[in-house]
């Protein structure tokens, strides 16, 4: 009897030990699943998911997967290639606009030394208005359709974070005080290093800077503190919640922002950003609007 208990007992635990093998196996199948997964899914390869296991639930597991990848990465490519397609578009049509633009300012110059009535000289500054805004969003159609392909930048560059943003300020300090604001600029003493594009940084604080100008009800906060996360705040009681989650949004503008304006300044600026490995986003809280960003910490070599 004894010896009956003792083989049932061996038994159970050889079960048992077969199952915990298993399912050992079963986890370490699904994270290399998983770990593939990922790693397809980032580098954009055409390698499909291979595993070692023979469990045929796994093989199945892999196989659905991959058919996902498939599928994933045609839709992939026929996005890219649309985008490219309307970003070259963009590109043709804002240059062939500079031309005819350019004829245009041309002319009116040669109508405002002709003698006119009153009413041809009020006409006459309207359209001036309006070819200036005309010219004024066909550049920034070029700028964005250049600005947001990455094959047109100049590659990563060691940076400080802290010197870019004095230069930025620098450059609209006239805008500002025209403005009346005078911006709070907090930054530690320590350098803020990262591996960045010189130019599409100054780009994104330029056009930071320049979103204040237009929403701001007077004052400008900029702060960069030392885990490298930067803040532009400013009151803006002419925006609310819904408003600030569309502002990264391509053209779009709010009726408090001034003549002009393309709704193209913060969608570079997100697009530059993302394109870097950084992130970006905008909150309304109490009254102020609140935008962040923040770069990749990897730093090769000094700046």
């Amino acid at each position: 009897m004894i010896f009956w208990l003792w083989l049932l007992i061996g038994i159970l635990v050889l079960i048992l030990l077969f199952l915990g093998i298993k399912i050992c196996l079963l986890k370490k199948t699904a994270r290399e699943i998983g770990e593939k997964f990922a790693d397809r899914v980032a580098s954009d390869t055409n390698t499909l998911i291979d595993i070692g296991s023979r469990d045929r639930d796994m093989k199945y597991l892999a196989k659905e997967i991959n058919i996902q990848l498939k599928q994933l990465r045609s839709d992939r490519l026929r996005f890219q290639q649309g985008d490219w397609e309307l970003k070259d578009a963009v590109t043709n049509i804002s240059h062939d606009l500079r031309t005819p633009l350019t004829a245009i300012c041309g002319y009116l110059d040669l109508l405002e030394d002709e003698e006119m009535s009153g009413n041809a000289v009020r006409y006459l500054k309207i359209i001036r208005g309006r070819t200036e805004t005309l010219k004024q969003l066909s550049e920034e159609l070029f700028r964005y359709s250049v600005f947001t392909t990455v094959s047109n930048g100049t590659g990563n560059e060691p940076v400080v974070l802290n010197r870019i943003l004095e230069d930025s300020v620098s450059g609209f300090y006239a805008a500002l005080r025209s403005r009346g604001i005078a911006p709070a600029i907090k930054m530690p003493d320590t350098k803020i290093r990262r591996m960045l594009n010189r130019n599409a940084v100054s780009r994104i604080f330029g056009n930071l800077i320049s979103n204040a100008l237009k929403y701001s009800d007077g004052d400008l906060i900029i702060e960069l503190n030392e885990s490298g996360e930067l803040l532009f705040a400013n009151h803006a009681s002419g925006l609310d919640e819904i408003e600030t989650g569309r502002l990264f949004d391509r053209f779009y503008t709010v009726e408090t922002a001034s003549a002009g304006s393309t709704g193209l300044g913060l969608s570079i600026a997100r697009a530059l950003t993302e394109q870097m490995g950084g992130k970006i986003w905008a909150v309304y809280e109490e009254g102020m609007l609140k935008v962040r960003i923040t770069f990749p910490e990897k730093v090769d070599g000094e700046a």
